[in-house]
């Protein structure tokens, strides 16, 4: 869900991407269906590990709960958020976590934007 909110990719000066420390087989359902109530299409992706390339390749690395399964790389703006895990969840449940993950990524699009002007 993070990475398809997008609103500072549509900006044009941040590039989001998504992974996890550990994956599923498909994407959850509920998120998929509560992204579509909002107009965002997230049914053809598929779960990705987060690897040391695509973390190397990143500014901020954005930790939601993963603790020690999350891999360290030194020089990187680590940002830790503790959110319910949507899995196995129905809409219901997933639609608040939906709307914070939205306000994280709005609030720190607002703060990159910000040092990148300050």
């Amino acid at each position: 869900m993070t990475c398809d909110f997008k609103f500072a990719e549509a900006q044009g000066t941040n590039t989001p991407n998504s992974a996890g420390s550990v994956t599923g087989e498909q994407t959850n359902p509920s998120a998929v269906a509560a992204m579509a109530e909002l107009g965002i299409d997230i049914s053809d992706q598929e779960p990705k590990a987060l690897t040391p390339e695509a973390a190397q390749a990143s500014d901020y690395i954005i930790t939601m709960g993963c603790g020690d399964a999350c891999p360290y790389f030194p020089g990187k703006t680590y940002l830790d958020r503790q959110l319910e895990d949507p899995a196995g969840q129905g809409i219901e449940a997933v639609r608040p976590i939906r709307d914070e993950v939205k306000g994280l990524i709005e609030g720190l699009g607002a703060e990159i934007d910000a040092k990148k002007q300050g």
